[in-house]
């Protein structure tokens, strides 16, 4: 079989760095996410809860050693951050999205074939169209159950613990016998329960939805600053239908991003980086496989200067990442100040 990918000593260079940051990701979500404790295929997070008794005594339960970032409750994954908004809005919002995008991809593919999908764009666009559609099932099941039973407000992981902590004992009795033994018990038992109330898809439905950030931004300013304006490739050619596919994925997340309430933890990053690890990793099996051209000029391993490159290419996550980091973080410091009773930061 011939192959397009003759190697040098020069992608072995690069072969490392991406393997290096393959798992160096790894090694950060181990330590975050807590893999060696996870349960019944969910993936566990750090939370730390104040629990105030009857007496006014503030017991923190800790479940593990770190606070990271994650839904404390189930209606955060399908209520709004503004006060008074009906989950409906954030659900339909989600709906049409996903239906937008899921007409453009497959008039996509039949403008230019299945072999678009070399494009990291195609990866990235699919990736904000599947958080979309788990966004709209989740926000559906959250609605049915708005619906039947309203939510509780935002002391509800509080008032879960309580409620559980006086079933099981009085606070008289847990603040004479609390020892670091009874933690860990009462947090194992709160771990679990809390578990099986967010599940497997609220974690994978926040997962997408940071991963699709830094994506959207990593692709749209390639596309916007880099190939538009620089590159000339034989077969681009730019129309309606390119510009949409290269825009409405950061409008409809961005969108998304202002009404919703998931956090956004950056170890997340993590995930970004594997994203575009599993791309490039694509991209030269297909090389070893036969494919003769590099949708990106960056990524040819045939030049001693690729390994430049893909260091830069792994270092430029991280400002990625956290432009959309920036975003979040202003929109839940600077919000409350213009809309002090309407902005309801609930993380």
């Amino acid at each position: 079989m011939n192959t397009a990918l003759e190697l040098e000593w020069y992608d072995f260079v690069c072969f490392g760095i991406v393997g290096l940051a393959f798992l160096g990701a790894i090694w950060v979500l181990w330590m975050h996410e807590g893999a060696s404790q996870s349960k019944l295929g969910t993936l566990e997070e750090n939370l730390l809860v104040g629990l105030q008794d009857s007496t006014g005594v503030v017991v923190n339960v800790v479940l593990r050693d770190r606070v990271i970032g994650q839904v404390r409750s189930t209606p955060q994954l399908w209520t709004s951050c503004w006060r008074g908004l009906h989950p409906l809005f954030l659900l339909i919002t989600r709906f049409l999205s996903f239906v937008v995008m899921a007409v453009l991809l497959p008039l996509d593919v039949r403008e230019y074939d299945a072999s678009i999908f070399v494009y990291y764009t195609e990866w990235t666009f699919t990736l904000v169209m599947i958080y979309f559609a788990l966004g709209t099932i989740i926000s559906a099941h959250g609605c049915w159950q708005y619906i039947n039973k309203p939510p509780l407000q935002n002391g509800e992981m509080a008032e879960f613990l309580r409620r559980d902590l006086e079933e099981s004992t009085n606070s008289i009795a847990y603040r004479e016998k609390e020892t670091k033994s009874s933690i860990r018990l009462q947090s194992q038992y709160i771990q679990e329960e809390f578990n099986q109330r967010v599940g497997f898809w609220g974690y994978l439905m926040q997962i997408t939805y940071q991963t699709s950030a830094g994506a959207i931004i990593l692709t749209d300013i390639v596309f916007w600053c880099v190939i538009v304006p620089f590159l000339s490739i034989s077969h681009f050619q730019l129309n309606m239908l390119m510009v949409s596919m290269h825009s409405l994925n950061a409008v409809f997340l961005l969108l998304d991003t202002a009404l919703n309430n998931l956090p956004f933890p950056w170890f997340r990053l993590s995930y970004f980086v594997l994203w575009s690890c599993g791309y490039i990793i694509f991209q030269w099996v297909i090389h070893a496989c036969g494919f003769t051209w590099w949708p990106y000029p960056f990524l040819e391993l045939n030049t001693p200067w690729a390994p430049v490159w893909y260091l830069c290419l792994a270092v430029i996550h991280i400002p990625l990442y956290g432009m959309y980091s920036l975003i979040v973080k202003a929109k839940n410091t600077i919000l409350p100040r213009f809309f002090p009773r309407a902005f309801l930061r609930t993380y």
